[in-house]
């Protein structure tokens, strides 16, 4: 179960942070709607990106709890502007992320 858990995170948040640094136009586009400049959405894939890598390495509580302190930005921001299904789901990562660091 816990290499599920362990890989599911990866492939969710490798797509996400891949997503971002290429600059893709729904990302840039979320980024503008949120009002956060253009270097942070490359910031937040580089992070989201290297967290996912983190995930297999010996520091994969360390890269679970650096994508959890992503996910609480993304909570604060998509609670900020009413965006309930990706509230839920940075809920649900969230609560991956915890698990794999307890484990």
């Amino acid at each position: 179960m816990q290499r599920i858990l362990t890989w599911g995170l990866l492939i969710i948040f490798l797509a996400s942070g891949v997503a971002k640094l290429a600059g893709l136009a729904f990302e840039q586009a979320a980024f503008a709607r949120w009002g956060y400049p253009l270097w942070f959405m490359y910031a937040v894939g580089a992070a989201e990106t290297l967290g996912a890598l983190g995930l297999l390495s010996r520091l994969r509580r360390w890269a679970a709890g650096g994508l959890l302190l992503l996910m609480l930005g993304a909570l604060q921001t998509h609670l900020r502007f009413g965006e309930w299904g990706m509230l839920l789901l940075a809920l649900i990562l969230a609560a991956g992320l915890l698990v794999r660091i307890r484990r």
